[in-house]
């Protein structure tokens, strides 16, 4: 796909979905991480059930830090994977302390030395709490779409995202992050998407191989 197709179907998706923003509920950077960390394979709407409770008991870093880990397990239990997240949710503050003087970070190179963030997460975290968008975040709906649209042939998140960049001018970056969730929850789902209705099914390889377009 060329640039040009690539921004058309970005203001596409734009009319498509005008309401498209980070669905996860946070008001400070060091939230979004710890949200970001219970959304690994959690649903959005699970973890936003989950934090105000987490957020009133433990308001500050220094709380996460100092915080009982079975206390802690017991409060993130219902996002999955709660004995790994709450080992790195507390290791994250204390490294966030020890490391950063209690402040989050605003580099990729930071903050994936944080336990628990990876490139995907760093995105989402510079993207939110930060407003910088020098990446995108390939989750498992940016990675579905990259693929049947055709605009990687790659299965690593990474190299999905090195493909993307190549695409997208870094103006669009912070729309494609959005987007292509929204999109990817309400239409280009993983069972039974809906084709048919599809803004952007013009642009997709998957589509016109189907139809013959």
């Amino acid at each position: 796909m060329n640039k040009k197709d690539a921004i058309d179907m970005i203001e596409t998706l734009k009319k498509t979905y005008p309401d498209a923003t980070c669905s996860l509920n946070f008001k400070t950077p060091f939230e979004i991480v710890i949200a970001v960390m219970l959304s690994a394979q959690c649903t959005d709407e699970r973890v936003n059930k989950t934090t105000p409770e987490l957020f009133k008991k433990y308001p500050t870093i220094e709380d996460f830090a100092n915080c009982d880990i079975n206390e802690l397990e017991e409060i993130i239990h219902p996002c999955g994977f709660y004995k790994n997240k709450a080992k790195n949710a507390k290791a994250c503050a204390q490294k966030i302390l020890s490391d950063f003087n209690g402040i989050v970070p605003k580099t990729m190179e930071e903050l994936t030395s944080l336990p628990g963030v990876g490139r995907k997460s760093a995105n989402v975290i510079l993207l939110e709490a930060f407003g910088i968008a020098n990446g995108i975040a390939v989750d498992t709906h940016a990675k579905r779409i990259s693929n049947k649209i055709g605009l990687s042939k790659e299965k690593e998140p990474t190299k999905i995202e090195q493909d993307l960049l190549k695409i997208f001018p870094k103006e669009y970056l912070k729309d494609v992050n959005h987007l292509f969730v929204w999109h990817g929850r309400n239409t280009c789902t993983a069972r039974n998407p809906k084709c048919e209705n599809c803004a952007i099914k013009k642009y997709c390889k998957t589509y016109k191989t189907k139809h013959k377009c």
